[in-house]
């Protein structure tokens, strides 16, 4: 059984940071890509940032050079640390991890940035 768990979100100031975790049980770890997504009200969910099995990363524009997205091999767990936050990246962020061919969803966890 595959379970995703995301943690971390809360409330915080425009410019602060937040590091967003996510555990990933029940998929090869070593090869699963990872990634992070956001949903806000009234838009589509959209990609933030992923991570593949040797670490490439990519990002979308909104959030290069402000958000970092690592993997634990260790740990089999991935972080979305998030710098400069701004009011427009307040969302519900969801992680997710691809194994065979399906795509697994965590519950998703609230970032509010208050400006």
């Amino acid at each position: 059984q595959v379970h995703v768990v995301e943690s971390g979100g809360g409330l915080v100031q425009a410019g602060g940071s937040l590091k967003l975790s996510c555990a990933v049980a029940g998929v090869n770890f070593k090869i699963a890509p990872l990634a992070w997504y956001r949903q806000a009200p009234g838009n589509q969910r959209e990609l933030v940032a992923g991570i593949t099995s040797d670490g490439t990363t990519n990002y979308a524009d909104s959030v290069k050079d402000r958000f970092t997205i690592s993997r634990d091999w260790k740990w089999n767990k991935v972080y979305l640390q998030m710098n400069s936050l701004r009011s427009e990246d307040t969302a519900v962020y969801y992680c997710n991890a691809r194994g065979g061919g399906v795509s697994f969803w965590g519950q998703g966890t609230q970032v509010t940035v208050s400006s």
